[in-house]
């Protein structure tokens, strides 16, 4: 079978010895095929690195030529390249969706002399500049070619099949990078249906014209409530009821989110912050393992995930700071934004307390500094994290579950974990899509149910209490109390409530107040949903 590739005559490329499994990464291959693209390289090469997406190739012909068959993609056999880690590299760009974890890793692998061979065989190929490009930006490695001859530069990636960042033209490759990051941090996000969708949807200009429908007074107490239920929610997320002073400094942290350019020195402010007394809980970047799971009856660590090991998160989190401030001043969806630097962060996990309330800091602190969100109003998307917490799970579990295959660890003497392979490449390199999907999801519902239910609410409470001041004269607290115990009761005051605090009121009294307290929440809130 004829490569793809090209060399000069004489020269044979390595060629991957493996034999095709029955199962791969614990999916039973599909009967008459072998693996092909990432898949391939991963079995041949023995790259510690997840294949999110296997490909395939059969033996036979497949109807339209390619097939989805479970997780598999499968291909016609006309697609099958060689058996040489370049031919399977190029069918991998050609035909997948980009892996910067499992590309850096061949990169790793493959002889440098062969990628030179290859590349000034054919130094015009479209394909050939990009692999010279993403060769050199992801190894920090520089070839021994000469620049690339003055030919139209070509994309890194396809900006009509990723979301891409701010264009620096790369003139040794006649590349133009557009990649999100660089080498020391860089997400990939596809663009898929949903994501064009969201994006078409304007939702930063919906919630600027329902804030400016709405009096200053109503928005301030609306950003007030909404502050508190997404300070609740964050730590029910992790388990936790907290008492009132630190839903306080939760809400110090998010009011203050965006004020300051992100930088190491911004990332412990909120963690101190959030934190409040630090005597027990180290302040910034952590000097030790750590982990998310259970223990066992010894107090073991029984780990779910693993964060990254602690001599690497200072690099890491330097990338990830660089990938924000490369897209933040681009013309990139500020949700986008978010999504890269908060899950980014989590996955890292660079604190050894707190990582999971300053990663959903992080999503306000993109959205304010990009004024997405209007002044001083904070969309609870913890509350809605919280309502569908087995999706929010799911998204973390569906990127850090693969990745435990290829992280060596053992148990410390202080029941801690330590890391005993280089797994820096594993939070370095990620595809960001599904995140970024769920977090749209999350703000679409804020901006489009939560906010006006909430402005809703205060315009029909507000309506009702003054109602009934012009009916029954009372303390205000009380009115309030009364409107409280009739919506919860379907419109009716409750029997009890009737005989207690409310007895002074007359029959008549009270059946005004409740339609007063009906009517009022069926013209401006639906009801007493």
């Amino acid at each position: 079978m004829q490569p793809f590739s090209t060399f000069e005559e004489g020269f044979r490329p390595v060629e991957l010895q493996f034999i095709t499994p029955e199962y791969f990464q614990n999916n039973p291959l599909p009967e008459d095929a072998r693996l092909v693209g990432w898949s391939a390289l991963v079995q041949g090469l023995k790259l510690a690195a997840p294949v999110r997406y296997p490909c395939c190739v059969s033996s036979k012909h497949v109807k339209n030529s390619r097939r989805l068959e479970g997780r598999w993609r499968i291909f016609d056999k006309r697609y099958a390249p060689a058996d040489t880690a370049i031919d399977q590299l190029v069918f991998a760009l050609r035909h997948e969706a980009v892996d910067l974890l499992i590309l850096k890793r061949s990169f790793d692998r493959i002889p440098a002399d062969e990628l030179s061979r290859f590349i000034t065989a054919t130094p015009n190929g479209t394909l050939t500049r990009r692999i010279w490009f993403f060769y050199e930006i992801l190894t920090g490695q520089r070839l021994d070619i000469n620049n690339a001859p003055h030919v139209a530069a070509i994309d890194a990636l396809n900006p009509k099949v990723y979301i891409t960042g701010p264009v620096r033209l790369s003139k040794r490759h006649r590349v133009r990078d557009n990649l999100l990051g660089g080498s020391g941090f860089c997400p990939v996000i596809r663009k898929t249906e949903k994501l064009r969708k969201f994006v078409t949807l304007n939702l930063a200009g919906q919630a600027a014209e329902t804030v400016g429908k709405t009096g200053e007074h109503l928005l301030a107490r609306a950003a007030s409530f909404m502050l508190l239920a997404d300070s609740k929610a964050s730590f029910e997320i992790e388990g936790e009821r907290a008492p009132q002073n630190r839903l306080e400094r939760w809400g110090r942290a998010v009011l203050e989110a965006g004020k300051r350019p992100l930088n190491q020195s911004e990332i412990y402010r909120l963690h101190r912050i959030l934190t409040g007394d630090e005597r027990f809980t180290r302040i910034g970047y952590r000097n030790g393992g750590v982990f998310l799971g259970e223990r066992d009856h010894n107090n073991d660590p029984l780990p779910e995930f693993i964060g990254a090991r602690p001599e690497d998160v200072p690099d890491l989190m330097f990338g990830l700071i660089n990938c924000n401030d490369r897209i933040r001043t681009a013309d990139i969806d500020p949700v986008i934004q978010a999504a890269i630097l908060a899950f980014g962060f989590v996955y890292i996990h660079p604190l050894e307390d707190g990582n999971g309330r300053l990663h959903r800091c992080l999503i306000h602190h993109v959205l304010a500094e990009r004024k997405f969100a209007p002044p001083a109003m904070v969309f609870p998307v913890s509350t809605v994290m919280l309502d569908d917490i087995d999706k929010y799970r799911m998204i973390l579990q569906n990127h850090t579950g693969p990745l435990m295959d290829f992280i060596e660890w053992k148990p410390t003497a202080d029941k801690n974990v330590e890391v005993l392979n280089d797994t820096a490449d594993l939070y370095r390199y990620f595809d960001c899509t599904e995140a970024t999907e769920f977090l749209y999801a999350c703000v679409q519902r804020t901006i489009e149910h939560d906010l006006p239910k909430e402005i809703a609410y205060l315009l029909a409470h507000d309506t009702a209490e003054k109602g009934i001041m012009e009916t029954v004269e009372m303390p205000d607290r009380l009115a309030r109390n009364l409107i409280n115990f009739v919506r919860q009761n379907q419109g009716t005051l409750p029997r009890n409530r009737r005989k207690k605090e409310f007895e002074a009121l007359t029959d008549k009294e009270v059946i005004e107040v409740e339609r007063i307290i009906r009517c009022a929440f069926k013209k401006y809130s639906s009801g007493f949903e």
